[in-house]
């Protein structure tokens, strides 16, 4: 009896001692399971003390590269240069390129970032003095510019005053000409005198007088002188008679040889014309009208001669 009680005091010392193993082994469990834990935890939060530093130094640099596209937009306006900051946002698109492309927040070198941003910045910053430096340059031009503006457009007023002075003067000269070469024309338009108007029977017996006879009158001759004038130029003219009727209706027959001539800007029917041979110290013209069968009603007929746009003589005869 005293041995088995032996054996279950054995077998009871041994599970104690099993039981205080398992809870030593517990406790060294849950002691690095803490210890791990607060690595991990640690270990988080480099990483994401890392990751915002990662994420704050790409957006300083999107910054950077729009601040760089204004201040090439703006040099460019300013009329200054600007192919080193094009190579330079080159530059800063690659960096920005690779920090898109790094594998993870811990694999990226900040520390080397921030000295390309540093750079950056006072490159900038440089720029901010180049820019205005440029428009103080651009704005004594830009007085100048003004000045000689100013300048130009009393030039081009006083131009403007001289031109019209001299476009009135010329006005005024070619009106007196023209005026000078009317009194010319006008002066040295033909007059004609002494107009006769005889009857021609168709037996060519001519009667004068002014007052015929209808059926004695198969032809009209019309006899003038054309007055001497100095002005005049010798040569040869065309003479027009117009014919009227006691009505007023020009005898005309195109047939015959009527036609039109231009009288004061219009054109006028014409009963015959003739050209003459005209000197300057006087001429004497016949012109005849043949009625071609044509009776002539009764009253008074009027007779006018024109020659180079001018009416030069006129008179009347009867017809009974």
């Amino acid at each position: 009896m005293d041995y088995n009680q032996g054996q279950k005091n054995d077998r009871k010392s041994l599970l104690l001692a099993a039981l205080a193993i398992l809870a030593l082994l517990n406790v060294v469990l849950i002691y690095f399971f803490y210890k791990e834990r607060e690595k991990n935890k640690e270990q988080e939060t480099v990483i994401a003390a890392k990751t915002e530093e990662v994420v704050a130094t790409k957006m300083k640099l999107d910054s950077i590269s729009a601040q760089l596209d204004l201040k090439i937009a703006e040099i460019q306006q300013l009329g200054g240069q600007v192919d080193s900051l094009i190579t330079l946002k080159q530059q800063l698109d690659r960096d920005r390129a690779a920090l898109k492309n790094s594998a993870t927040a811990a694999s990226v070198d900040v520390s080397k970032y921030k000295q390309k941003i540093a750079n950056y910045e006072a490159i900038l910053a440089q720029k901010d003095q180049d820019i205005a430096k440029l428009k103080e340059e651009l704005g004594i031009v830009t007085a100048q510019n003004q000045e000689l503006s100013t300048k130009v457009s009393g030039l081009e007023g006083e131009k403007a005053n001289l031109q019209r002075t001299f476009e009135d003067s010329v006005g005024n000269l070619s009106t007196k000409n023209k005026e000078l070469a009317d009194k010319v024309t006008i002066a040295s338009a033909l007059k004609a005198e002494k107009i006769e108007v005889n009857a021609v029977s168709s037996k060519g017996k001519e009667r004068d007088g002014g007052s015929y006879r209808a059926k004695r009158i198969d032809k009209l001759k019309v006899d003038f002188d054309l007055a001497g004038n100095p002005i005049a130029k010798n040569g040869n003219r065309d003479v027009y008679l117009r014919i009227l009727d006691p009505e007023g209706a020009v005898m005309a027959d195109m047939a015959t040889g009527s036609g039109t001539f231009l009288y004061s800007g219009r054109e006028t029917v014409y009963t015959a014309k003739q050209a003459l041979n005209y000197s300057n110290d006087g001429s004497q013209g016949s012109i005849i009208y043949s009625r071609a069968g044509v009776p002539l009603k009764k009253g008074e007929h009027t007779i006018e001669l024109y020659c180079e746009g001018f009416r030069i003589g006129t008179t009347t005869f009867k017809v009974k």
